[in-house]
Protein backbone atom coordinates (compact mmCIF):
# COMPACT_ATOMS: atom_id res chain seq x y z
CA UNK A 1 0.00 0.00 0.00
CA UNK A 2 1.18 3.67 -1.11
CA UNK A 3 2.26 5.71 1.70
CA UNK A 4 -0.55 8.72 2.16
CA UNK A 5 0.48 12.30 1.98
CA UNK A 6 -0.54 15.53 2.90
CA UNK A 7 1.20 18.62 0.93
CA UNK A 8 1.24 21.91 2.81
CA UNK A 9 0.95 24.86 0.55
CA UNK A 10 -0.55 25.17 -3.21
CA UNK A 11 1.82 28.20 -4.04
CA UNK A 12 4.44 27.99 -6.68
CA UNK A 13 6.55 25.02 -5.06
CA UNK A 14 3.37 22.80 -4.45
CA UNK A 15 2.15 23.11 -7.37
CA UNK A 16 4.89 22.64 -9.79
CA UNK A 17 6.90 20.33 -8.20
CA UNK A 18 5.87 18.52 -5.36
CA UNK A 19 1.88 17.92 -6.28
CA UNK A 20 3.03 16.10 -9.54
CA UNK A 21 6.27 14.41 -8.50
CA UNK A 22 4.68 12.82 -5.52
CA UNK A 23 1.41 11.54 -8.03
CA UNK A 24 3.85 10.22 -10.31
CA UNK A 25 5.64 7.95 -7.23
CA UNK A 26 3.88 4.78 -7.07
CA UNK A 27 5.10 4.35 -3.34
CA UNK A 28 2.85 7.53 -2.10
CA UNK A 29 -0.33 8.39 -2.30
CA UNK A 30 -1.28 12.52 -2.18
CA UNK A 31 -3.70 12.01 -0.01
CA UNK A 32 -4.34 15.99 1.33
CA UNK A 33 -3.69 19.82 0.06
CA UNK A 34 -3.56 22.04 2.97
CA UNK A 35 -4.65 25.77 1.35
CA UNK A 36 -6.78 28.45 2.03
CA UNK A 37 -7.94 28.19 -1.94
CA UNK A 38 -9.27 25.16 -2.45
CA UNK A 39 -10.90 26.54 -5.75
CA UNK A 40 -7.01 26.53 -7.14
CA UNK A 41 -6.41 23.31 -5.72
CA UNK A 42 -9.36 21.87 -7.27
CA UNK A 43 -8.87 23.25 -10.55
CA UNK A 44 -5.66 20.98 -11.02
CA UNK A 45 -6.75 18.73 -8.48
CA UNK A 46 -10.50 17.29 -9.14
CA UNK A 47 -11.82 15.52 -6.04
CA UNK A 48 -8.64 15.97 -3.81
CA UNK A 49 -9.43 16.40 0.01
CA UNK A 50 -8.39 20.33 0.57
CA UNK A 51 -7.99 21.60 4.34
CA UNK A 52 -8.06 24.86 5.45
CA UNK A 53 -5.10 24.27 7.98
CA UNK A 54 -2.83 21.61 9.14
CA UNK A 55 -4.31 20.73 12.09
CA UNK A 56 -7.18 18.35 10.47
CA UNK A 57 -3.93 16.34 8.49
CA UNK A 58 -1.74 16.33 11.65
CA UNK A 59 -4.41 14.63 13.73
CA UNK A 60 -5.45 11.81 10.90
CA UNK A 61 -3.77 8.54 11.51
CA UNK A 62 -4.08 7.48 8.44
CA UNK A 63 -1.61 10.60 6.95
CA UNK A 64 1.89 8.99 6.78
CA UNK A 65 4.37 12.11 5.48
CA UNK A 66 3.46 15.62 5.64
CA UNK A 67 5.37 17.71 2.77
CA UNK A 68 5.70 21.38 3.45
CA UNK A 69 5.49 24.16 0.75
CA UNK A 70 5.00 27.56 1.99
CA UNK A 71 7.05 30.35 2.51
CA UNK A 72 10.72 29.95 4.27
CA UNK A 73 9.83 32.10 7.56
CA UNK A 74 7.26 29.55 8.44
CA UNK A 75 9.16 26.08 7.50
CA UNK A 76 10.19 25.92 11.45
CA UNK A 77 6.66 26.02 13.43
CA UNK A 78 5.10 23.65 10.54
CA UNK A 79 7.78 21.15 10.74
CA UNK A 80 8.37 21.26 14.79
CA UNK A 81 4.03 20.70 14.46
CA UNK A 82 4.85 17.49 12.39
CA UNK A 83 7.21 16.34 14.47
CA UNK A 84 5.55 16.72 17.22
CA UNK A 85 2.49 15.18 15.30
CA UNK A 86 4.88 11.80 14.58
CA UNK A 87 4.95 12.63 10.66
CA UNK A 88 7.23 11.66 8.83
CA UNK A 89 8.26 15.34 7.04
CA UNK A 90 9.85 16.61 4.06
CA UNK A 91 10.35 20.19 3.94
CA UNK A 92 10.61 22.20 0.49
CA UNK A 93 14.55 24.08 1.44
CA UNK A 94 15.57 26.25 3.14
CA UNK A 95 14.85 23.65 6.04
CA UNK A 96 14.76 27.16 8.13
CA UNK A 97 15.96 30.80 8.26
CA UNK A 98 18.77 29.98 10.26
CA UNK A 99 21.15 26.94 11.05
CA UNK A 100 20.10 27.49 14.80
CA UNK A 101 16.07 26.99 13.34
CA UNK A 102 17.33 24.20 11.16
CA UNK A 103 19.13 22.68 14.35
CA UNK A 104 16.56 22.72 16.36
CA UNK A 105 13.80 20.74 13.83
CA UNK A 106 16.83 18.04 12.81
CA UNK A 107 17.04 17.45 17.13
CA UNK A 108 13.40 17.12 17.29
CA UNK A 109 12.87 14.52 14.50
CA UNK A 110 15.88 13.05 15.87
CA UNK A 111 14.57 12.81 19.46
CA UNK A 112 11.07 11.69 18.20
CA UNK A 113 12.64 9.39 15.69
CA UNK A 114 10.65 10.62 12.50
CA UNK A 115 12.23 10.91 9.39
CA UNK A 116 13.34 13.73 8.20
CA UNK A 117 14.35 15.27 4.55
CA UNK A 118 14.80 18.39 2.72
CA UNK A 119 13.77 18.83 -1.42
CA UNK A 120 17.21 19.75 -2.72
CA UNK A 121 15.57 18.50 -6.10
CA UNK A 122 18.52 19.95 -7.90
CA UNK A 123 21.09 17.19 -7.19
CA UNK A 124 18.94 15.57 -10.07
CA UNK A 125 19.57 18.10 -12.55
CA UNK A 126 20.41 16.47 -15.82
CA UNK A 127 23.29 18.97 -16.21
CA UNK A 128 24.78 18.33 -12.50
CA UNK A 129 24.62 14.68 -13.05
CA UNK A 130 26.96 14.76 -15.83
CA UNK A 131 29.19 17.18 -14.34
CA UNK A 132 29.03 15.23 -11.20
CA UNK A 133 30.25 11.85 -13.55
CA UNK A 134 32.71 13.85 -15.17
CA UNK A 135 34.00 15.13 -11.90
CA UNK A 136 34.09 11.94 -10.44
CA UNK A 137 36.00 9.56 -13.11
CA UNK A 138 38.79 11.90 -13.71
CA UNK A 139 37.39 13.20 -16.78
CA UNK A 140 38.60 16.94 -17.01
CA UNK A 141 41.49 15.92 -14.09
CA UNK A 142 41.54 17.78 -10.91
CA UNK A 143 38.73 20.19 -10.60
CA UNK A 144 40.66 24.06 -9.63
CA UNK A 145 37.85 25.79 -10.84
CA UNK A 146 34.10 25.65 -10.19
CA UNK A 147 31.53 28.03 -11.68
CA UNK A 148 27.56 27.23 -10.81
CA UNK A 149 25.17 30.08 -12.62
CA UNK A 150 21.63 30.19 -11.59
CA UNK A 151 20.43 33.86 -13.50
CA UNK A 152 17.09 34.60 -14.91
CA UNK A 153 15.86 37.59 -16.83
CA UNK A 154 13.24 38.90 -14.67
CA UNK A 155 13.73 42.69 -14.70
CA UNK A 156 10.47 43.59 -13.11
CA UNK A 157 9.98 43.33 -9.36
CA UNK A 158 7.26 41.10 -8.59
CA UNK A 159 4.63 41.52 -5.43
CA UNK A 160 5.18 37.97 -4.16
CA UNK A 161 6.95 36.96 -0.50
CA UNK A 162 10.14 35.83 -2.20
CA UNK A 163 10.86 39.48 -3.45
CA UNK A 164 9.10 41.58 -0.94
CA UNK A 165 11.53 42.32 2.77
CA UNK A 166 10.31 39.52 4.63
CA UNK A 167 12.49 36.93 6.75
CA UNK A 168 13.46 34.03 4.46
CA UNK A 169 13.22 36.39 0.74
CA UNK A 170 15.51 37.27 -1.61
CA UNK A 171 17.48 35.48 -4.32
CA UNK A 172 20.30 34.06 -2.07
CA UNK A 173 17.57 32.32 0.27
CA UNK A 174 15.45 30.84 -2.57
CA UNK A 175 18.55 29.77 -5.27
CA UNK A 176 21.55 29.82 -2.42
CA UNK A 177 20.61 26.68 -1.21
CA UNK A 178 19.99 24.96 -4.34
CA UNK A 179 23.60 26.13 -5.64
CA UNK A 180 25.30 25.19 -1.84
CA UNK A 181 23.99 21.78 -2.17
CA UNK A 182 25.20 20.88 -5.64
CA UNK A 183 28.53 22.32 -4.64
CA UNK A 184 29.08 20.39 -1.40
CA UNK A 185 28.04 17.27 -3.01
CA UNK A 186 30.39 17.55 -5.27
CA UNK A 187 33.46 19.23 -3.29
CA UNK A 188 32.68 18.48 0.40
CA UNK A 189 32.60 21.49 2.90
CA UNK A 190 34.77 24.65 2.20
CA UNK A 191 37.22 26.07 4.36
CA UNK A 192 36.50 29.81 4.02
CA UNK A 193 33.34 31.80 2.86
CA UNK A 194 33.51 34.93 1.01
CA UNK A 195 30.61 36.87 -0.22
CA UNK A 196 28.44 39.92 -1.99
CA UNK A 197 24.41 40.36 -2.25
CA UNK A 198 22.96 43.25 -3.88
CA UNK A 199 19.87 44.45 -5.09
CA UNK A 200 20.02 45.56 -8.55
CA UNK A 201 16.90 46.23 -10.49
CA UNK A 202 14.92 49.03 -10.02
CA UNK A 203 12.79 48.94 -6.95
CA UNK A 204 14.34 45.56 -5.30
CA UNK A 205 13.77 45.43 -2.07
CA UNK A 206 15.59 43.00 -1.03
CA UNK A 207 18.42 41.06 -2.64
CA UNK A 208 18.15 40.03 -5.89
CA UNK A 209 22.33 39.61 -7.39
CA UNK A 210 24.39 36.88 -5.28
CA UNK A 211 28.29 36.37 -5.95
CA UNK A 212 29.63 34.09 -3.27
CA UNK A 213 33.28 32.07 -3.54
CA UNK A 214 33.63 28.59 -1.50
CA UNK A 215 37.27 28.46 -0.99
CA UNK A 216 39.00 25.08 -0.77
CA UNK A 217 42.87 24.07 -0.37
CA UNK A 218 43.64 23.94 -4.08
CA UNK A 219 40.21 25.06 -5.65
CA UNK A 220 37.79 27.93 -6.03
CA UNK A 221 33.97 27.15 -6.08
CA UNK A 222 31.97 30.01 -7.62
CA UNK A 223 28.21 30.33 -7.32
CA UNK A 224 26.21 32.92 -9.05
CA UNK A 225 22.68 34.04 -9.08
CA UNK A 226 21.00 37.00 -11.22
CA UNK A 227 17.75 38.74 -11.76
CA UNK A 228 18.98 41.16 -14.62
CA UNK A 229 20.54 38.26 -17.37
CA UNK A 230 19.02 38.12 -20.54
CA UNK A 231 21.21 35.14 -21.97
CA UNK A 232 25.16 34.17 -22.38
CA UNK A 233 25.80 33.34 -19.47
CA UNK A 234 26.64 29.79 -18.76
CA UNK A 235 25.18 27.54 -16.33
CA UNK A 236 28.42 25.54 -15.20
CA UNK A 237 31.86 26.37 -16.35
CA UNK A 238 34.83 23.50 -14.39
CA UNK A 239 38.09 24.03 -15.03
CA UNK A 240 40.37 21.18 -14.55
CA UNK A 241 44.58 19.42 -14.69
CA UNK A 242 43.33 17.72 -18.26
CA UNK A 243 40.13 19.97 -19.69
CA UNK A 244 36.97 22.51 -19.34
CA UNK A 245 33.54 21.70 -19.70
CA UNK A 246 31.27 24.24 -20.47
CA UNK A 247 27.43 24.02 -19.89
CA UNK A 248 24.65 26.34 -21.33
CA UNK A 249 20.82 26.79 -20.28
CA UNK A 250 19.03 25.64 -17.52
CA UNK A 251 17.93 21.56 -17.00
CA UNK A 252 14.21 21.23 -18.59
CA UNK A 253 12.37 19.81 -16.23
CA UNK A 254 11.24 23.01 -14.43
CA UNK A 255 10.03 23.92 -17.56
CA UNK A 256 8.05 20.58 -18.51
CA UNK A 257 6.53 20.63 -14.93
CA UNK A 258 5.18 24.30 -15.94
CA UNK A 259 3.99 22.97 -19.14
CA UNK A 260 1.99 20.02 -17.99
CA UNK A 261 4.37 17.15 -19.07
CA UNK A 262 4.78 14.95 -16.46
CA UNK A 263 7.47 12.12 -15.45
CA UNK A 264 7.60 9.07 -17.60
CA UNK A 265 6.69 11.19 -20.49
CA UNK A 266 8.67 10.89 -23.86
CA UNK A 267 11.75 13.06 -23.33
CA UNK A 268 11.06 13.84 -19.93
CA UNK A 269 14.24 15.59 -18.36
CA UNK A 270 16.18 14.95 -21.68
CA UNK A 271 18.18 18.33 -23.19
CA UNK A 272 19.15 18.19 -27.13
CA UNK A 273 21.92 20.07 -26.59
CA UNK A 274 25.27 18.60 -25.28
CA UNK A 275 27.91 20.07 -22.86
CA UNK A 276 31.47 20.96 -24.31
CA UNK A 277 34.52 18.94 -23.14
CA UNK A 278 37.94 21.02 -24.14
CA UNK A 279 40.43 18.43 -23.97
CA UNK A 280 44.28 19.76 -23.06
CA UNK A 281 44.94 21.20 -26.28
CA UNK A 282 41.66 23.03 -26.48
CA UNK A 283 40.10 21.01 -29.13
CA UNK A 284 36.28 20.73 -28.26
CA UNK A 285 33.98 17.82 -28.04
CA UNK A 286 30.52 17.39 -27.52
CA UNK A 287 29.38 14.92 -24.55
CA UNK A 288 25.62 14.08 -23.89
CA UNK A 289 23.77 15.45 -20.89
CA UNK A 290 22.11 12.41 -18.79
CA UNK A 291 18.57 12.62 -18.19
CA UNK A 292 17.34 14.67 -15.53
CA UNK A 293 15.78 12.43 -12.58
CA UNK A 294 13.63 15.11 -9.90
CA UNK A 295 11.31 11.51 -9.20
CA UNK A 296 14.05 10.27 -7.94
CA UNK A 297 13.68 12.26 -4.78
CA UNK A 298 10.08 11.25 -4.12
CA UNK A 299 11.31 7.57 -4.89
CA UNK A 300 13.79 8.10 -2.39
CA UNK A 301 11.49 9.05 0.49
CA UNK A 302 8.95 6.06 -0.16
CA UNK A 303 11.61 3.92 -0.09
CA UNK A 304 12.88 5.63 3.51
CA UNK A 305 9.84 4.79 4.75
CA UNK A 306 10.39 1.62 3.92
CA UNK A 307 13.70 1.37 6.05
CA UNK A 308 15.95 2.38 3.45
CA UNK A 309 18.72 5.12 4.05
CA UNK A 310 17.50 8.68 2.69
CA UNK A 311 19.53 10.32 -0.02
CA UNK A 312 19.08 13.68 1.65
CA UNK A 313 20.23 13.39 4.88
CA UNK A 314 19.31 16.00 8.32
CA UNK A 315 23.11 16.36 8.47
CA UNK A 316 23.68 17.30 4.57
CA UNK A 317 20.42 20.28 5.04
CA UNK A 318 22.67 21.03 7.94
CA UNK A 319 25.56 21.46 6.34
CA UNK A 320 24.35 23.37 3.55
CA UNK A 321 22.51 25.94 6.05
CA UNK A 322 25.80 26.92 7.63
CA UNK A 323 27.52 27.24 4.06
CA UNK A 324 24.12 29.58 3.19
CA UNK A 325 24.33 31.41 6.63
CA UNK A 326 28.19 32.11 5.97
CA UNK A 327 27.48 33.55 2.83
CA UNK A 328 24.90 36.05 4.38
CA UNK A 329 27.43 36.71 7.21
CA UNK A 330 30.12 37.40 4.61
CA UNK A 331 28.19 39.77 2.43
CA UNK A 332 27.13 41.70 5.55
CA UNK A 333 30.63 41.89 7.22
CA UNK A 334 32.60 42.28 3.80
CA UNK A 335 34.63 39.51 5.49
CA UNK A 336 35.00 36.20 4.68
CA UNK A 337 33.79 33.61 7.17
CA UNK A 338 34.19 30.46 8.48
CA UNK A 339 31.61 27.29 7.96
CA UNK A 340 30.03 27.13 11.38
CA UNK A 341 29.52 24.31 13.45
CA UNK A 342 26.43 22.58 12.43
CA UNK A 343 26.48 18.63 13.58
CA UNK A 344 24.12 17.79 16.26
Amino acid sequence: MPHNVALIGYGYAGKTFHAPLIMAEPGLRLAAVVSRDATKVHADLPGMRVEPDIASVLADPAIDLIVIATPNDSHAPLAHAAIDAVKALVVDKPLALTLAEARQIAAHAGERGTLLSVFHNRRWDGDFLTIQQAVATGMIGKVAHFESHFDRFRPTVRNRWRENPCPGSGVWADLGPHLVDQALCLFGLPTGVMASLGALREGAQTDDWAHIVLEYPTLRCVLHAGMLVAGGSPRFVVHGSEGSLIKHGLDPQEGQLIEGLRPGAMDWGKEPAPLTRYDAQGTAHCLDVLPGDYPRFYAGIAAALKGTPLDVTPEQSLAVMAVVGAAAEAARSGLAQPVPPFRL
